[in-house]
């Protein structure tokens, strides 16, 4: 049986100092007292996250938020991971708020630049292994994402194992020929049966589950949705600094600003938001156009060859469509400056296609941006179109006539913000995501008393 006086803390011990300093005889307070004690034992629990690579991106600033959320209800945290760059990174992993293990860095991320997902896998497992013989990580659940096939292993260890799909894996592999079918074709096969074995599956969105049960036909679990949110009190604790701060050329004074943040990826799409802004220029008088700025800024890491190629094609575009004196780009904002970004925009463009979750809509929504976004995937869970943004067709066209209403009409611009603020409380807080987080924890650690 498991001890759970080895779960005791600091939040214990002032439940005990709380019972010692009452002096109440009533039978109701010792025993309120009593419940309270055995629950706080019970929650005290060692969570270990287990993540690819730390740095900045949807699935990381997930998985730091879970954490965050676990440790204010006192929950012991620890990440392992295969990289972590302390220049590109969320600032939660590298300022000592919680202790981060860099394992197997030193295998290698592909094969003659092939193979990237089965090193990956490879680099996962390895990180698992050293969990499960690693005397110095005290554990009582594991989280782990993105890659499944550490579930099997952590087991080992762990008899615990909550698994985050953000989406299967094997969908972001990109298409090819029958070579790569049959590479891929053993990997799905195993990212599917050690899916299958975590004991508790979560997903980002009820599109997301959708397709990961048409993807894992075999797997008869049904994943429950966990909504990722945003740290509200990071956002409120901070003071944002002016935009003409933080961007490299002055603004006009009159500036309507467009802001497209996302990594840079042509999956995300920014093409289409620089596309947009062309045809947005035929669309709108030329003064009220010379007063329309996009600001683009994403994660931007350079041993990632996409996200150099991207920006490179990105800027080209921009030359093309002869926009590029209204265009400004940002390599990888830092989460002050992202702030600044935020808040000082008018409307945030987001423009990935089918898109899992999507957290760039929920922080437009608490800071009172509107979003205008594709009517696919994840977005059409959080933005209401007409309500608090647009949901539109993934073509420039479509893009210009929603930005071109909101040029125009800037009073109706600040009401989708107010909008998409409410919005953001009534249904994506992060309390709401710290509870139901926190419940999943609990209810794996009564499902299993032994080890």
């Amino acid at each position: 049986m498991r001890q759970s006086t080895r779960l005791l803390s600091k939040r214990f011990l002032l439940v005990r100092h709380g019972a010692a300093i009452h002096d109440e005889s009533s039978e109701a307070f010792a025993y309120n007292v009593r419940r309270q004690v055995i629950t706080t034992l019970v929650t005290m629990v060692h969570v270990t996250f287990l993540h690819p690579d730390l740095g900045i991106g949807g699935a990381e600033r997930l998985v730091v938020d879970a954490a965050l959320a676990l440790q204010s209800r006192g929950h012991s945290v620890h990440f392992v991971t295969n990289h972590h760059d302390k220049s590109h990174c969320f600032e939660e992993t590298r300022n000592g708020t919680f202790p981060v293990t860099v394992v197997g860095d030193w295998l290698p991320r592909s094969i003659f630049g092939f193979a990237y997902a089965l090193c990956a896998y490879i680099r996962m497992i390895y990180a698992a292994l050293y969990i499960v013989i690693s005397s110095s990580i005290q554990t009582d659940v594991i989280f782990c994402d993105s890659i499944s096939y550490a579930v099997p292993v952590l087991h080992w260890k762990c008899p615990r194992v909550l698994f985050y799909c953000h989406y299967p894996d094997q969908l972001m592999s990109k298409p090819g020929g029958s070579l790569k079918r049959m590479y891929r074709a053993p990997l799905n096969w195993i990212e599917e049966k050690t899916t299958g074995q975590a004991d508790k599956i979560l997903v980002n969105s009820k599109f997301t589950r959708t397709v990961f049960q048409s993807t894992f036909k075999s797997l008869s679990v049904i994943p429950d949705v966990l909504y990722p949110s945003i740290n509200t009190d990071l956002l409120d604790g901070s003071t944002p600094e002016h935009l003409s701060d933080v961007l490299p050329i002055s603004l006009p004074d009159n500036a309507f600003i467009f802001l497209s943040i996302n990594r840079y990826e042509k999956k995300k799409d920014h093409g289409l938001a620089l596309a947009a802004l062309g045809h947005l220029k035929n669309t709108l008088p030329k003064d009220l156009f010379d007063s329309v700025r996009l600001i683009v800024a994403g994660g931007y890491d350079r041993r990632v060859t996409e996200n150099i190629d991207c920006y490179a094609e990105l800027v080209v575009q921009a030359n093309q469509l002869q926009i590029s004196s209204q265009v400004i780009f940002l390599k990888s904002p830092s989460d002050a400056h992202k702030l600044a970004l935020l808040v000082g925009s008018h409307c945030i463009l987001y423009t990935p296609t089918n898109e899992h979750f999507g957290i760039v809509p929920l922080e437009a929504m608490y800071t009172s941006k509107p979003v205008i976004a594709t009517n696919t995937g994840g977005p059409t869970e959080t933005v209401v179109d007409g309500k608090t943004g647009y949901l539109t067709l993934p073509e420039p066209k479509a893009y210009a006539e929603a930005m071109a209403t909101l040029v125009r009409d800037r009073e109706r611009c600040k009401k989708f913000g107010l909008e998409g603020r409410k919005r953001f409380r009534e249904h994506f807080s992060f309390k709401a995501f710290t509870n139901q987080l926190d419940m999943y924890i609990d209810d794996l650690m009564g499902s299993k008393t032994t080890d």
